[in-house]
């Protein structure tokens, strides 16, 4: 198999447009070349009618792969693994930001932590114009739920993850959305804390696993007359600071360097 190159995050945006049929954004990277071969490996010359993006916040890779244990109900069912390097810096809504515009900080305009709408085109403006139907599910003060306002679209908010996880649980089963997108910050919030690698935090990285598991099992059960692909979708990553505490945001492997996992169901 050809090694995969390592690509920025803004390259997912376009690859998953492409996927779908749908023109990208304006401001869009080129697409992700390895994600968009193996959409039209699995496709045979099909596009995908409904994707799903779990989105865990700031789950590392030397994160899942130091404790595969952990995330293992995410690479038993995500058949294929896509290295990605986010951008600078390396915090929620700046990497979110280029995640679903498919175009670096200065062009979206976020720059630091803060949650402005984004005003330039974005991934659910895209899906918008093509007719189809997104919506997005997020809980606490996540950057998911305000960055991405102001679009004519669903946007679920909930006081805790459970209530996010419930809410995509109900909504894949209502079978009414093309795209769902949803966040979940339980371990980063562990993980700012107790630290990356605590306890408390690869508690939260497993209940992130087993939610991934639990939507991948309703989708492959109940959207069997569709084209889906499901992806567990992070941020960001995470280091270690002094204190036994977590953090990001530095221009480092370990807060830029991530893996994003997907599946065609």
């Amino acid at each position: 198999m050809e090694e995969i190159k390592r690509l920025s995050i803004d390259t997912v945006c376009a690859a998953l447009c492409k996927g779908m049929g749908i023109e990208p954004p304006r401001e869009a990277a080129d697409a992700n070349p390895y994600l968009s071969a193996y959409l039209r490996e699995k496709l045979g010359g099909n596009k995908l009618d409904r994707v799903v993006l779990y989105n865990p916040d700031a789950v590392a890779q030397w994160i899942m792969e130091k404790y595969p244990f952990h995330f293992r109900h995410v690479t038993d069912r995500a058949e294929f693994a896509l290295p990605l390097e986010t951008v600078m810096p390396s915090v929620t809504p700046v990497c979110f930001g280029s995640l679903y515009t498919g175009a670096q900080p200065a062009v979206h305009g976020i720059q630091k932590y803060e949650k402005p709408v984004i005003r330039i085109d974005t991934l659910f403006d895209a899906l918008l114009r093509a007719g189809k139907k997104p919506c997005i599910i997020s809980h606490g003060k996540a950057s998911m739920n305000e960055i991405f306002r102001e679009r004519d679209m669903d946007y679920f908010w909930y006081e805790d993850p459970c209530g996010a996880n419930a809410k995509a649980a109900e909504v894949i089963l209502a079978d009414a959305y093309d795209f769902i997108a949803v966040y979940n910050g339980n371990y980063d919030f562990s993980m700012h804390r107790y630290g990356p690698e605590s306890h408390q935090a690869l508690g939260e990285g497993t209940a992130n696993a087993f939610t991934f598991a639990a939507l991948h099992d309703l989708i492959q059960t109940h959207w069997q007359g569709h084209r889906t692909l499901l992806g567990f979708a992070m941020d960001h990553g995470c280091h270690e600071i002094d204190g036994n505490l977590g953090s990001h945001g530095l221009d480092m492997e370990e807060d830029l360097f991530i893996k994003h996992y997907y599946q065609v169901l």
